[in-house]
């Protein structure tokens, strides 16, 4: 397939314009909303038949096989999880593509996690395993290709830390100058270490992420700078591929559900448009509902579901230690908002404690994920209790970063600091007993073998075991 195959299409107005054509913010010069990447054979696009079969289909049983032979090869475009991919983003060439062989995570049960809630079966697909350590690799990985396919020396994004971190490696590979634009003081300093450690110019700002996309959206208006936030929609066209990577974990057997975090609400957005476009090329028969979960004190989307249905969304000032989600004004809202109604998800929200507890709970799995991606454990006991998930259905909750993001949360907690006066008066007290069958602080004893025996029989004898 030509890398020349495909339009961005307005999905407001639905006006297509050559990708080249796109202006610098990636807004439609019409109405304002965002663009989409659509190939001859999508859904959208006008070349289908009346019986709604795409031109130049691409044939599934052959890709599956193709996809699967990939995995074998030694060049790094196949060993990519994005990139095996390729004949469904077929947006630069072959040669052309950075990558850092991001992609192919794994999908983990949690069984403990599924026996609390009463499921049968539920997994999480962890993109924390990406090269920098979170989902941002996918779509990075895309969308930086392009850039450098398009001659650009500079790249820059706004970030609560994730984006910095894959924007900075990944120019760095390609041997390109990155800026991030980060909030002051509201990022965690193992994401803002990754950005210094590959090179990027790293500048701290005194506002918040959304003062930081505002600046950043006039810098790249004034200067031959590549955007690459989420607006950019070639990010999600590598976002959309953890869809296509858990299809095939499942034996392409579809899950009833798929929960994310919302943030800036594009993995939803991605996940939706990977799904879709499976289903109308005869990969699957159905697609699974989309859940988003967002944390109380960063909900704009959820208070838009459930003040219009999502017709229309007020900016909120976030605030929450899942870092990565604190975003008030997200970008890709109205795509959400499309996908939640197309498949029949929910949008939800959680607070600090039921954040910190599914944190807990994840990492007691020994797998482990950073604040913002518990949000996805925390929101679906709020759906199963509410009914909208059966505990015979299978759930996947999309983990978005490795739990070393950001380990002073993980510490303060387990030390019993994380928690203000308001949040513990707030609890009852079979929550806070939760938290402290979770907590496990570090002892500190003298250097001989008795005091640690003694700890031992101490940490036994709580369990209701023998020494």
């Amino acid at each position: 397939m030509s890398m020349q195959s495909h339009m961005l299409r307005c999905t407001g107005c639905a006006q297509r314009i050559a990708g080249e054509a796109a202006r610098s913010d990636f807004r439609c010069p019409d109405c304002g909303d965002l663009y989409e990447v659509e190939y001859p054979w999508s859904e959208s696009a006008s070349g289908t038949t009346a019986k709604d079969v795409p031109v130049n289909r691409p044939n599934p049983f052959a890709l599956r096989h193709l996809w699967q032979e990939r995995r074998t090869s030694t060049l790094a475009v196949d060993q990519s999880g994005v990139w095996r991919f390729r004949d469904l983003l077929p947006i630069v060439a072959d040669d052309q593509a950075i990558t850092l062989r991001e992609g192919n995570t794994p999908l983990y049960e949690l069984p403990k996690s599924a026996a609390a809630l009463g499921m049968n079966w539920l997994l999480a697909k962890h993109q924390g395993m990406n090269p920098t350590g979170s989902f941002k690799d996918t779509g990075m990985t895309a969308a930086l290709s392009v850039a450098v396919s398009r001659g650009f020396e500079w790249v820059a994004c706004a970030s609560t830390g994730n984006t910095s971190a894959a924007m900075a490696a990944y120019a760095a590979r390609a041997g390109l100058r990155s800026m991030v634009l980060i909030p002051e003081g509201k990022i965690a300093w193992g994401k803002l270490s990754q950005s210094m450690d590959y090179g990027s110019m790293t500048v701290q700002l005194r506002t918040d992420f959304d003062g930081c996309v505002r600046v950043l959206t006039e810098l790249v208006r004034r200067a031959p700078i590549y955007l690459l936030n989420s607006v950019n929609p070639y990010r999600l066209e590598g976002q959309k591929t953890p869809a296509f990577e858990m299809l095939e974990q499942t034996d392409w057997q579809v899950p009833h559900h798929v929960i994310v975090p919302g943030g800036n609400l594009a993995n939803c957005a991605a996940l939706g448009k990977g799904f879709a476009e499976m289903k109308h090329l005869g990969f699957i028969s159905r697609v699974p509902k989309i859940s988003v979960i967002q944390a109380e004190g960063a909900n704009p989307l959820y208070r838009a579901m459930q003040a219009n249905g999502g017709e229309s969304l007020e900016p909120v000032v976030a605030e929450t230690r899942a870092s990565a989600i604190q975003i008030g004004n997200p970008a890709s809202w109205r795509k959400t908002v499309r996908i939640l109604k197309a498949n029949g998800g929910w949008c939800e929200q959680v607070n600090e404690r039921e954040i910190a507890l599914a944190k807990a709970e994840i990492g007691a799995e020994g797998i482990g994920c950073e604040p913002a991606s518990a949000v996805t454990l925390a929101g679906l006991k709020k759906l199963v209790a509410a009914g909208h998930v059966g505990r015979e259905e299978t759930a996947v909750l999309l983990l978005t970063g490795h739990t070393l993001k950001d380990p002073e949360y993980t510490i303060q907690y387990h030390r019993g600091q994380l928690f203000n006066e308001a949040e513990l008066a707030a609890a009852t007290p079979g929550e806070l007993n939760q938290h402290k069958a979770f907590q496990k602080a570090p002892l500190v004893l003298d250097a001989n073998v008795d005091d640690v025996l003694r700890a031992l029989d101490a940490i036994a004898a709580t369990a209701g075991q023998t020494a």
